[in-house]
């Protein structure tokens, strides 16, 4: 494998931990989305950095950012684009819309309604766009960053199991340290330190990466371990629904990234342990309430039933 893809999983990690400070897994997400060409969910509180760590990952190549805030009056068209008549050639003109960048933030995507919600899918599933019977591609790389509040339901829309299939990784942020935050304090003294990042890579350079990770080595004992995960929370008593056959190659692409980011090309049951709770607990239906640690208990049930199920040697 080119040593080009661990170079620039190195890179845009070291890049991103410049502003999102004391956050190194979140960090690692973000890049692990990425390399595996999916997308990321943010479940927190409002002001602990969610939209500072989508906006550092798009500095961090040259790329084109979106941020789109969702709303109650939020149209589909506002998201994918449109196309408007022009009256001087007798034709229809597509506008994209901000769905057509490299990086975009989806802010509160639970406060837009299903309508809204699911004009991501096609986006966020097939890389692309079809407005009026015609199909428009979005640029490579293409990852939605997206964000919620999971203590506030008033005003918002659940989102749908399908959509959550969609997101590799769901994750928060949570409080930092009274170190790392002393250290906030004092590097936004003069403004946002994020404005001043600069690209590390290139689009090219992240595609490459892309495609490397597709051929990271995974042993076949390492398969079998993932798919009895996969398989214990399709039996398990506690889940109504397990994880789907999409659910289990975003896993098997997941950890492949993450060995990139580890600068390996093999799967270690490290991987595969590190990336099981954030991958899977969002596509398991079941009880869903959180508690003061901001945990779901989907989430407690998992790591439980994972602690089970033997590591191979």
């Amino acid at each position: 494998m080119s040593k080009d893809a661990f170079d620039t999983a190195r890179l845009l990690r070291e890049n991103i931990s410049r502003v999102v400070l004391g956050k190194d897994d979140l960090v690692q997400m973000l890049v692990v989305s990425l390399l595996a060409s999916e997308h990321l969910l943010l479940e927190d509180v409002p002001g602990v950095g969610k939209t500072l760590a989508a906006k550092a990952l798009a500095m961090s190549i040259h790329g084109t950012f979106a941020r789109l805030q969702f709303t109650p009056d939020l149209l589909p068209s506002d998201i994918t684009g449109s196309a408007i008549y022009r009256s001087d050639s007798s034709d229809f003109e597509f506008k994209p819309g901000p769905i057509f960048n490299h990086v975009v933030l989806a802010d509160e995507i639970n406060r837009a309604p299903p309508r809204t919600q699911s004009a991501l899918l096609e986006a966020m599933s097939d890389g692309s766009v079809s407005i009026d019977g015609v199909t428009h591609p979005l640029p490579k790389p293409f990852i939605v960053v997206a964000t919620q509040n999971p203590f506030e339901f008033e005003g918002t829309y659940a989102l749908p199991e399908s959509q959550m299939d969609r997101f590799l990784l769901r994750s928060s942020i949570g409080y930092r340290s009274r170190v790392v935050e002393k250290q906030v304090l004092s590097t936004h003294r003069f403004g946002e330190p994020v404005e001043d990042l600069k690209p590390v890579v290139s689009a090219e350079q992240i595609t490459h990466a892309q495609e490397a990770a597709r051929s990271v080595r995974f042993d076949d004992s390492l398969v079998d371990y993932l798919l009895q995960i996969v398989e214990a929370t399709r039996s398990d008593t506690r889940f109504q629904v397990g994880v789907s056959t999409r659910g289990a190659l975003s896993f098997y692409r997941g950890c492949q990234a993450r060995a990139i980011t580890e600068q390996r090309d093999f799967v270690t049951p490290d991987d595969i342990k590190a990336l099981a709770t954030p991958c899977l607990s969002h596509r398991l239906v079941g009880e869903t309430i959180f508690g003061e640690d901001g945990n779901s208990t989907s989430e407690q049930h998992l790591r439980e039933m994972i602690s089970t199920i033997p590591v191979p040697m």
